[in-house]
């Protein structure tokens, strides 16, 4: 595919290619607070600001409940904000969350994937974005250093967009993503510049001559209506994730969807993931086929808002569906990204059989061959024509 611009092949961390599509967006504002694994990010912005390297007003703040207060009242006032966090630092802001995307504030966050105490642990699961996975914020998801690249960079257009205005957390695994080192093709900073354009907020605190109050007291009377247009928002974001990864993929050759399907066409079972996993889950699809198994995987890149009818449709005609959710909902009906799933197949195609894989908390690795024996498992339950256990946990220790 021709593209508009050329790009540099670079050998970053996950963490720096993060910093370094933040150093190209420049953001009028960074409020920060390190916590493991997603330190180096703003460590590494911290030097940008202090080489002169940006425009930004860096904030160091005294927690992360202070980084998006932060944020907030920047966004609030007409800035291009954005922050980092992972894990606990995540959970210390939920109340901030909810302020941010119910003010409709653009505001965009790499969240570097760690699993929430306790125990105590550092690596990599999704509990930390799942368990704010209805906060109002988009969730965007990616497989490697590249997507996260090419994620943050969009991030920006997507919250930004008129129709949307809505805050986004750019996801990647802990450690796994973040702390491993991949080639990345960059974009020119002009590129990236020229993609993401000037923002021209809607409203602004500072500007006195269109004065506004923002995050007012809303009781009976108005709190509803507040509601109903953050929620009409969301009902846009589909369409404006799709806009804005086709013209990123016209100036890049890298185009970008809700999710990508991997050899679904004629398969019978598939499985569904998020993450890192994602590539491993391939290289099982590709050995099952030479094998004569018809197996297939739908990688999920935006879970947030759900986009269920177009999953849904991309799952149907299969006979079992294998979910794999790297975080538990301790529902004792599955993990969050299963019970989405379920709920879509059942008002499109409820003949497909849905089967939950609940894996790799706390950061313990999953093999091809763990996900060959899901996909085999799969096989069973379509031609036993029932699934034996909905929810399973692979790879856990009994």
């Amino acid at each position: 595919m021709s593209t508009e611009v050329e790009e540099k092949r670079v050998a970053k961390t996950g963490n720096e290619i993060v910093g370094e599509a933040m150093r190209q967006i420049n953001p009028d504002t960074v409020c920060a607070y390190p916590i493991t694994p997603q330190t180096d990010i703003v460590q590494n912005f911290s030097q940008y600001v202090a080489d002169g390297e940006v425009d930004t007003e860096f904030v160091t703040v005294e927690s992360e409940h202070s980084a998006m207060s932060a944020c907030v009242g920047a966004a609030a006032s007409g800035a291009r904000a954005m922050t980092a966090t992972a894990a606990n630092g995540l959970a210390l802001m939920w109340e901030v969350l909810y302020i941010a995307s119910s003010t409709r504030l653009p505001i965009v966050m790499p969240v570097v994937n760690r699993a929430l105490s306790a125990p105590i642990n550092i690596h990599c699961d999704h509990s930390d974005a799942m368990g704010a996975r209805d906060s109002g914020w988009i969730q965007l998801y990616g497989e490697n250093a590249q997507e996260v690249y090419d994620n943050t960079i969009q991030a920006v257009r997507i919250a930004e967009h008129e129709d949307v205005r809505l805050p986004v957390m750019v996801n990647l695994d802990g450690f796994i993503i973040s702390h491993a080192v991949e080639n990345v093709n960059m974009m020119s900073d002009e590129a990236v510049q020229n993609f993401i354009g000037e923002y021209e907020p809607e409203f602004s605190l500072l500007n006195s001559e269109d004065p506004v109050t923002v995050g007012p007291l809303a009781l009976q009377d108005f709190y509803f209506e507040f509601k109903k247009q953050q929620a009409d928002a969301a009902e846009n974001v589909a369409d404006v994730v799709q806009e804005v990864g086709r013209e990123y993929g016209e100036r890049t050759g890298r185009s970008y969807g809700l999710f990508e399907e991997y050899r679904l066409d004629d398969a019978e079972v598939a499985v569904v993931a998020l993450g890192s996993t994602t590539g491993t889950a391939r290289h099982s699809v590709d050995k099952l086929r030479s094998e004569g198994v018809k197996a297939g995987l739908l990688k999920l890149r935006l879970f947030r808002p759900f986009p269920a009818r177009e999953i849904a449709e991309a799952l149907s005609g299969l006979e079992a569906v294998g979910v794999l959710d790297r975080a538990d909902t301790f529902s004792t009906t599955g993990g969050p990204l299963f019970a989405d799933i379920k709920s879509a197949l059942y008002d499109v195609d409820p003949s497909v059989k849905p089967v939950n894989y609940i894996y790799g908390l706390g950061g313990r690795d999953i093999d091809e061959e763990e996900i060959a024996s899901v996909y085999r498992e799969l096989l069973e339950a379509a031609d036993a024509d029932r699934v034996e256990s909905p929810v399973n946990y692979i790879g856990v220790r009994e």
